[in-house]
Parts: C-alpha cells; sequence; structure tokens
C-alpha cells in the first residue's frame, strides 16, 4: 500500500491478519512458544555456581583496552608479546582508545614489525627462510607468471616493484651485518 499525501490506510489488526496469512501470530500467547522456558530467568536451572566467573591468572601483564575496566575473565596467552613488535603493542593499547585509527595503526604496524623480527630471527636457526621457495618466485617461470602480469589489469601490479624490496631486503641487510662483522673480527 503506497504512501500518499492523504492520510495513510492504518495497518491492518492482529485479527485481521490472522485471517488473510494462515499461521500468523502463532508465537504470540507465551503459551505456544517453545522457547519461553529459557526465557525465564532462573539461575538455578543453569547450574552455574557463581555470579561472575572466576578470573584466570595473569601470569605476564596482558594488553587491555583503556576502556575496560579490567581483562575477560578468561584471555589468550598462546601468543605473547615479544620485542619491539610488543612494545609498540603494549604502547598502542595504554595510550589510545579503540575508537581511534591511531591505536590500529600503531597495530599495523607493530604486526609489519614482528614480521620483520620473525624474520631475522630465523637466520638465527639451522633453517633460515627461504626467499626462492617460500615466495614462489619460480613459478613465476614455470607457470605462466610474468606472461599473466600484462593485459590482464591485475590489482597487484601497483605494488609489484616494492615486492622484491621487501623480500630481499633483509637478506641484503643480514649478509652486510655478517660482512660488516667479519670485517670487524679480522681487523683486531
Amino acid at each position: 500500500m503506497p504512501y500518499t499525501a492523504e492520510h495513510p490506510t492504518p495497518p491492518e489488526s492482529s485479527d485481521e491478519l490472522r485471517a488473510r496469512i494462515p499461521g500468523w501470530g502463532a508465537d504470540l500467547d507465551p503459551k505456544d512458544r517453545p522457547s519461553v522456558p529459557r526465557e525465564r530467568f532462573d539461575p538455578s536451572a543453569t547450574g552455574a555456581h557463581w555470579d561472575f566467573p572466576d578470573r584466570q591468572e595473569e601470569k605476564v601483564p596482558r594488553e587491555r583496552s583503556i576502556e575496560h575496566k579490567f581483562l575477560t575473565p578468561v584471555f589468550g596467552t598462546s601468543a605473547p608479546l615479544h620485542g619491539l613488535s610488543g612494545m609498540l603493542r603494549r604502547f598502542a593499547y595504554a595510550k589510545y582508545s579503540e575508537g581511534r585509527a591511531a591505536h590500529w595503526l600503531i597495530l599495523l604496524g607493530a604486526d609489519r614489525v614482528d614480521a620483520v623480527e620473525s624474520h631475522l630471527r630465523s637466520f638465527a636457526t639451522l633453517r633460515p627462510d627461504n626467499p626462492i621457495t617460500e615466495t614462489g618466485v619460480l613459478s613465476e617461470f614455470t607457470r605462466g607468471g610474468i606472461s599473466s602480469r600484462f593485459g590482464r589489469k591485475r590489482v597487484d601490479l601497483n605494488h609489484q616493484w616494492i615486492d622484491p624490496i621487501l623480500v630481499a631486503g633483509p637478506w641484503i641487510a643480514a649478509a652486510g651485518a655478517v660482512v660488516w662483522g667479519v670485517k670487524a673480527i679480522a681487523k683486531r
């Protein structure tokens, strides 16, 4: 029914709707609703023996939003904060509200710093990261990667120029550090 400049037609009553639509209003009577027993407030029916759940022990200080008075009763501990990325995350939570762009931009930066830290940490292991096999650069030559770049309007062409820098940069920096360290040892 379209609205007009005149008085709009009043909505149909419940009885009119029930007569016109089969089954309309079947759940209006609480006795007919199957979920009504669950909607009643009866704390003894759940078996819960607390008003507020026991709090998980905080062994290492966790980051928490400045909007909240305390941490949730249970929280994750699988990835504790570490290094410079952890310091950035702590700063973002301590200084800025979650509603501020600065909070999220610092967290995004901390993720990038964590990726670089992990990459550099891999150099201290017996099996460091291998950019040749892990980035899929070999498939560029064997699976038609180069020919797929032309005439296809691919979105990733905009940042393609920086990809070698991001992938090879830590390797070049590590090689430079090794050369510098060997020269320093040789001079002694």
